[in-house]
């Protein structure tokens, strides 16, 4: 049987996520899940494609807001509700409405990075489309790159971590639902699958980037996994790990529920594992 074993939101985008039990799934995916965003002066998104610092930022969920953390920094409280003014952000292709944290918050990940920056939030108010190209049209999404979730199994890691010299954790990858009692990259080959009596859409394999490179602790980059995973998962000139998931309905999703695949499809887009 095939069951959830992990659950993860990451309320800031390219911060440190959080390993929850359950997981509510809203609108835009996971509740609070990239809910916020650090962005520079003009106003583009802050990843750790170039700012891998961020990996170093703590994030935790607190009754109005969050708390963040990080060594060499005081902790601080930013509350769900700041409204320091709106401001349009642009993340990727998308132009988005957003509400600033204020100046603390811009202050405190400014002096993390060693650049002006600010953190700002997206609003209910605020819809971001998901690609049409893989979606229905009220698909919406929060700060994550494209899709409102990220699945990877248990197995898929494991498949790789007996390629590596050095074993590397599953927060390399950024998944927001993990799932194990598959075979290493079953999850290419379904189309719909159902867990907690949510479905979901299983729309596009995830073209992997230089974030799996960095440690999640430490924010300092390494060769690998790419280096490895390009030997076997290479198709065209992208690197595929896990699976993007669109979401139809709402619910609970619990660790321990069934994942049931509804219709399975030939697998697109694949690199066989060797």
């Amino acid at each position: 049987m095939i069951r959830v074993s992990r659950l993860f939101v990451y309320p800031v985008k390219s911060c440190r996520g959080i390993a929850l039990d359950e997981a509510e799934v809203v609108v835009t995916g996971f509740a609070h899940d990239r809910e916020w965003l650090v962005v520079d002066r003009s106003g583009a998104f802050m990843t750790q494609r170039d700012w891998p610092g961020l990996a170093r930022v703590e994030v935790a969920l607190t009754t109005d807001g969050l708390r963040l953390a990080a060594a060499g920094l005081p902790p601080l409280a930013v509350a769900a509700g700041a409204d320091d003014g709106s401001r349009t952000v642009t993340i990727w292709g998308d132009r988005c409405a957003a509400v600033s944290a204020g100046p603390g918050p811009a202050g405190w990940f400014s002096e993390l990075l060693g650049a002006s920056c600010e953190l700002v939030r997206l609003p209910p108010s605020s819809e971001r489309p998901v690609d049409p190209r893989f979606a229905a049209a009220n698909d919406r999404v929060g700060f994550a790159d494209a899709f409102p979730f990220l699945l990877l199994s248990e197995a898929s890691l494991a498949g790789l971590n007996r390629r590596l010299e050095r074993p590397l954790t599953m927060d390399r990858f950024r998944p927001n639902i993990v799932i194990d009692g598959c075979g290493p990259h079953a999850e290419d080959g379904w189309s719909r699958i159902a867990i907690g009596g949510v479905g979901f859409r299983v729309v596009k394999p995830c073209a992997r980037c230089v974030i799996t490179t960095i440690d999640q602790r430490t924010g300092e980059r390494g060769r690998e996994p790419l280096r490895t995973l390009a030997t076997y998962r290479l198709v065209g000139h992208k690197i595929l790990f896990g699976q993007n998931l669109v979401h139809e309905g709402r619910g609970t999703i619990r660790v321990v529920d069934e994942c049931v695949v509804v219709a399975s499809a030939p697998p697109h887009s694949r690199a066989d594992d060797r």
